[in-house]
């Protein structure tokens, strides 16, 4: 079962090679059940197609991508697609009743989609329950005029039963027991020449884990993130968060021999466990002798300055492909606090993680989010349904206090227990947000990868302490600041994002730490049609899963 996906795609002229024109591309994913040895121990996952990973998708801009998901697990399913493609396609979305219901074992869904005007790796996976350990794979999206492997996480167990044991308990679901390459704990070996150029597709499909990755004596020249083009940044170190992506140049210019690239753990939280481990593979020049591997020194696994310093100086593109401008002026301003806390424990039953019977939660703006169970929220909004959301989730902290002070008490600002509620926000079509992304320390502070679906936005700026309004609007980078769907906001710190509301449908917003996600880290945006045929939410298809 997985953590981090860094995929490899060899010899870089390969990518600028010309591609026929456009095609109607179809996949069936066979999701079942598939017994598999790992770490000395046998056990049972659910896998796409009988592989860990699941198969790679690769597709062109103007491309119609069809996959067809056949569900002979014993689970409920959805699939979600990294990326912005899928507009006017908020069926097609695929987080479970946010846009669907989930498809039902034994029963079918079909994705159908236009790829219009994304290039980059971006990445499809489970959206319901840790299914996405085991349920996921790469999504590579070539423009119009390749070796891969991935990096994960390992339990020797029950990923559902685990995930299901840490909800009900509101504890911590216990360590990985293991990283792993391409779904195995093995070391992986790439054979490369000398005096070459590679780009690394790099997915970090961790549940639970950020990553530092690096290759021994070798430096990396970042293009993309989250298959958005960025000004090339220089660096020894990549910091990839569950959810992200990033697009590496490896320039094999080193002594021919033989050299570790590793990834571990970047931990956050002052937590007293986690995944200590490294996983490793080896890049090896052709001809090199036999000779012990070189190792690189990856930081420490709390060496927040490093992550710090790379994912604030990534900048965008300015005029490259598919490059869009800054929106100056804003409709909607959002101010959201992000965190862990605590929530009553239910009737009938004793919950030893917190005081007074209570258990661990996360929240937005002490709003922690939780899913329908009868209609999708896309459903309910596409045919006018009442009792399934509200349209109130507020768009400023209900109480406001040094947020990232650790002294600050959440039982005196009465911010402890997080109520459960499905409140959405409902945007014009076409409208402008900006939303300052706070973490507080109530429970300890974190950086959180917050992930936005169905829009890319602009990352204006982030810091450490309390956003302050008063001056740190005078840091926004509105020339050429990097374009993102998720973002790690620093923990103890703020990020501040704006994006366009142009795509029609309902669209969740979650961190990307699947345990949070599950204790109610999320929320949503419902956007109203636009005036036009072509900016109207198109009805749902014939074989709409069933709640």
């Amino acid at each position: 079962m997985g953590r981090p996906v860094f995929f490899l795609v060899c010899n870089l002229a390969l990518l600028l090679a010309s591609i026929a024109s456009a095609a109607i591309v179809e996949h069936t994913f066979d999701v079942q059940n598939l017994t598999v040895t790992r770490l000395c121990h046998r056990q049972v996952i659910t896998a796409v197609n009988g592989s860990l990973p699941g198969p790679t998708i690769h597709v062109k801009e103007g491309d119609t991508l069809i996959v067809r998901v056949c569900n002979g697990s014993p689970y409920n399913l959805t699939i979600h697609w990294h990326g912005v493609f899928q507009k006017l396609s908020c069926w097609a979305d695929g987080p479970n009743m946010i846009t669907q219901c989930p498809i039902r074992p034994g029963h079918n869904y079909t994705y159908k989609f236009n790829i219009t005007d994304q290039e980059g790796t971006l990445w499809w996976h489970a959206h319901v329950s840790w299914l996405r350990a085991t349920v996921y794979g790469a999504l590579i999206i070539r423009p119009k005029k390749g070796h891969s492997y991935p990096f994960r996480e390992w339990w020797n167990g029950n990923v559902v039963d685990i995930e299901d044991q840490a909800i009900a308990t509101g504890i911590p679901p216990r360590d990985s027991d293991a990283f792993t390459i391409n779904g195995w704990p093995d070391t992986y070996k790439l054979i490369v020449e000398k005096g070459k150029t590679y780009l690394l597709r790099i997915i970090n499909a961790a549940l639970n884990n950020q990553l530092f990755y690096k290759i021994a004596n070798h430096k990396l020249k970042v293009v993309a993130v989250d298959a958005a083009y960025t000004k090339p940044y220089v660096t020894d170190v990549i910091v990839v968060a569950p959810g992200q992506t990033v697009d590496a140049l490896l320039t094999t210019d080193q002594h021919v021999g033989s050299y570790y690239m590793a990834a571990a753990a970047y931990i956050s939280a002052g937590i007293p466990t986690f995944p200590n481990t490294t996983t490793t593979g080896i890049v090896e020049y052709d001809g090199a002798s036999i000779e012990p591997p070189k190792m690189p020194k990856l930081p420490a696994f709390n060496d927040t300055p490093t992550a710090y310093k790379f994912s604030s100086n990534l900048t965008g593109l300015k005029g490259g492909p598919h490059w869009v401008d800054v929106p100056r002026i804003v409709n909607y301003r959002m101010f959201v606090t992000i965190g862990l806390g605590l929530e009553t424990c239910p009737k009938n039953m004793v919950c030893p993680a917190g005081p007074n019977n209570t258990r661990g939660s996360a929240s937005m703006n002490n709003q922690s989010f939780v899913l329908p169970t009868k209609f999708s929220v896309l459903q309910a909004f596409y045919y006018n349904i009442g009792g399934v959301f509200t349209t109130d989730f507020p768009a400023h902290p209900p109480v406001k206090f040094d947020y990232t002070n650790a002294s600050i008490n959440g039982n005196i600002l009465g911010l402890s227990l997080t109520p459960k509620v499905t409140k959405v926000t409902k945007l014009k079509f076409n409208s402008t947000v900006e939303m300052v992304l706070q973490n507080t320390a109530i429970l300890g502070v974190e950086n959180h990868p917050m992930h936005v679906h169905g829009f890319n936005f602009h990352v204006l700026a982030q810091g450490f302490g309390n956003y302050n309004p008063a001056i740190d609007p005078k840091k926004f980078n509105l020339v050429n600041p990097q374009v993102r769907n998720t973002i790690g906001v620093p923990a103890g710190g703020w990020a501040v994002i704006r994006f366009i509301a142009d795509n029609p449908g309902a669209w969740i917003m979650h961190c990307h730490l699947d345990v949070h996600l599950g204790w109610g880290l999320a929320t949503a945006f419902v956007v109203e049609n636009g005036p036009t045929p072509e900016t109207t939410l198109l009805p749902p298809p014939a074989d709409f899963p069933k709640c």
